[in-house]
């Protein structure tokens, strides 16, 4: 119970930081839309996983060389938009299909790779590299012990693979999904120009003065 206020504050900063759409929201919702639910479910758990990478760098204190290195930084940001554009542009040059209640073409088709869709687009997400950042610097007091704040981690991962689960399983419901591949190659367009424009977005933001720079 000593440490329930700051748990809560935690939790509360997290839910609404998973919540707000970005490139986990769009990857997770092509997925699961292109392959079906047991790819779009495993996509989900790849972001989780990714979440114990940025915990774990907080930890070590290594998330705060990051921020505070300006080419760190920047590298990270670009290794991140070249990602969300390489996938966006693979939707874009999706072949349509004739059968359009089958897989789109440019989803993942094994669990490996929905997994590394997911894992990926987290893990190189500079935002969550501030986020968690400071999570662990302002939130999280010093004084909290690291066997407190790992728990702390335990449950953010676990919370984002749950919020991406029912993400997954909500877009791969029959209808749902039906709705969205009888739109067939334009399906993988729309998502395409989605995740090239989050890549761009993230690649000129720091010389548009959009995006956060390391303090």
């Amino acid at each position: 119970m000593e440490y329930l206020s700051e748990f809560l504050l935690v939790a509360a900063a997290h839910l609404l930081a998973v919540m707000s759409p970005g490139p986990d929201f769009a990857v997770v919702i092509r997925n699961s839309v292109g392959s079906g639910r047991t790819l779009g479910l495993m996509t989900a758990i790849g972001v989780g996983c990714a979440i114990c990478l940025h915990v774990g760098y907080s930890l070590l204190g290594i998330g705060l060389i990051i921020a505070k290195s300006v080419w760190l930084f920047n590298l990270l940001k670009l290794l991140a938009a070249g990602y969300l554009i390489y996938i966006g542009i693979r939707a874009l040059r999706a072949q349509p299909m004739v059968d359009t209640s089958s897989t789109l073409g440019s989803a993942p088709t094994t669990a490996g790779r929905a997994f590394a869709n997911g894992f990926i687009t987290n893990g190189l997400n500079p935002k969550a590299t501030l986020f968690f950042l400071s999570l662990f610097t302002v939130v999280i007091s010093p004084q909290t012990p690291v066997m407190v704040q790992a728990g702390y981690g335990v449950y953010l991962a676990l919370a984002t693979a749950a919020w991406f689960c029912v993400v997954a399983v909500l877009f791969s419901h029959t209808r749902v999904r039906k709705a969205f591949v009888s739109m067939g190659h334009w399906f993988d367009r729309v998502m395409g120009a989605v995740l090239v424009g989050l890549g761009l977005h993230l690649a000129l933001s720091e010389w548009l003065g959009l995006g956060a720079r390391p303090q």
